[in-house]
C-alpha cells in the first residue's frame, strides 16, 4: 500500500525501464535496447479516480490489487529530489522526460511545480502526458510557460462507443470522448501540431478502419499519433481479453506511418467489408522501399532535440521475444519477419 507521505510532488512513481537507466534498479534490456526517455508517473494515496478497464491504475484494480503495478511491472516509487539528482549525473544517457498525469484534483497543480523543479537544473526537454477530465488551457498554458514543450492526450479507444464502454460510463468512469478531443483541440492551439499527439491502442474491439479513421483525424488537426497494442493487464476489468492480432498491428503501423509522414491519407487506403485494409494506395515499389526502411514498425512517440524518437519505451506494450514496437532501428532478419506478419 502507498503510505501517506509518499505523494505527488515530492514523490513520483518510474517506470522499471527508467529506474534500470538511471541506475535505480539493476538490470538490462532484451537485445541490449536503450531507454531514451525518463517515464515518471504521479502517485497519491487515493489513487485514480478514473475506472479504465484495461488500465492497472483503474480505481476498482487499485482498491483491489495490493501490488498496484502497471503495464504489467512495477513502477517503484523515489523521491522527486533524487530522480532530478539521478538524472542529472546520467543526463547523457536520455533525450526527454515524460510527466503522467492521473485523474486527481490535485494533479495539474502538482505538474506544474514538478516540471518548474526539474528545469531548475536540467534542460532536457519535458513532455506531458495530460489528462484531459481535469485540465483547463489556462494549465495548458502555464505547463508551456513552465518549461513543457509537447503535450500528449491518451484518448486511447478509436470510436466514441469503445471510449464510453471501457472509459466512460460504461465502467463508471469521469471521462467523456467529446471533451478529450475538444482539449486535444486547445493542445494544438497552444503548443502547435508539432508538438502535440495522440495515444491510441489498438486491439480495443475496434475494426482497422476505425483505427485508421482516427489517426487521420489525429492527422488532419495537426497533430500525430503515438500507437500501441494492447495487452490485458492482470487483474483489470478486461484481463481476460487477447491482444489484437500481429498483422492487424502491423498494418495499423504502417497506415499510421504513412499518414503522419504525409505520405498519404486513408482517401487512398482500400479496405474489405469487414473494414480491414486490403491495400495502402501507393506503388508496390514505393510501399516495399518503407517497409525495408523498418520505420514504420518502430516505436511511435515525442521525439528529442536531434528530431529521432526519444519516448521509444522498451518493450512498453508487449513482452519480448515479440517485439511490436521496436524500440531501436530493425535490422534485415526483423525486416522479414515483419513482411512476412504483414497480411497474416
Amino acid at each position: 500500500m502507498i503510505i501517506e507521505e509518499q505523494q505527488s510532488p515530492e514523490y513520483l512513481k518510474m517506470s522499471m525501464a527508467a529506474a534500470l537507466t538511471l541506475g535505480f534498479k539493476n538490470g538490462r534490456f532484451f537485445r541490449n535496447a536503450r531507454l531514451y526517455c525518463i517515464n515518471l508517473l504521479q502517485i497519491y494515496s487515493g489513487g485514480c479516480t478514473a475506472n479504465c478497464a484495461y488500465c492497472g491504475l483503474s480505481r476498482d484494480r487499485f482498491n483491489n490489487f495490493k501490488e498496484n503495478s502497471f503495464i504489467r511491472v512495477d513502477w517503484p516509487t523515489y523521491a522527486l529530489d533524487d530522480i532530478i539528482e539521478k538524472m542529472d549525473v546520467n543526463k547523457n544517457m536520455f533525450k526527454r522526460i515524460c510527466i503522467s498525469m492521473i485523474t486527481n484534483k490535485r494533479s495539474p497543480d502538482d505538474v506544474l511545480c514538478i516540471i518548474e523543479k526539474i528545469r531548475a537544473k536540467l534542460d532536457t526537454p519535458i513532455s506531458v502526458l495530460i489528462c484531459p477530465t481535469i485540465i483547463t488551457e489556462v494549465d495548458l498554458a502555464k505547463f508551456k510557460e513552465s518549461g513543457a514543450d509537447k503535450i500528449g492526450v491518451a484518448i486511447d479507444a478509436a470510436t466514441p462507443e469503445l471510449f464510453d464502454k471501457y472509459r466512460g460510463k460504461g465502467v463508471r468512469g469521469p471521462h467523456r470522448w467529446e471533451k478529450y478531443w475538444d482539449t486535444y483541440q486547445k493542445v494544438i492551439e497552444v503548443f502547435g501540431g508539432e508538438n502535440s499527439g495522440v495515444h491510441l491502442i489498438v486491439g480495443l474491439g475496434e475494426t482497422e478502419k476505425e483505427m485508421v479513421d482516427t489517426i487521420q483525424r489525429s492527422s488532419d488537426m495537426g497533430g500525430g499519433t503515438h500507437l500501441f497494442s494492447f495487452y490485458p493487464e492482470p487483474a483489470s476489468q478486461m484481463e481476460q481479453q487477447q491482444p489484437p492480432p500481429v498483422g492487424q498491428y502491423r498494418r495499423i503501423q504502417l497506415a499510421r506511418y504513412l499518414i503522419d509522414e504525409n505520405i498519404t491519407s486513408i482517401n487512398n487506403f482500400d479496405f474489405d467489408s469487414l473494414g480491414k485494409i486490403k491495400d495502402f494506395g501507393l506503388p508496390e515499389y514505393e510501399l516495399e522501399k518503407i517497409i525495408n526502411s523498418g520505420l514504420p514498425f518502430m516505436t511511435s512517440g515525442c521525439k528529442g532535440k536531434d528530431g529521432m524518437v526519444a519516448c521509444n519505451r522498451p518493450y512498453g506494450n508487449y513482452p519480448p521475444p515479440e517485439i511490436r514496437n521496436y524500440p531501436f532501428h530493425l535490422t534485415p532478419d526483423d525486416v522479414e519477419i515483419v513482411k512476412n506478419q504483414l497480411w497474416s
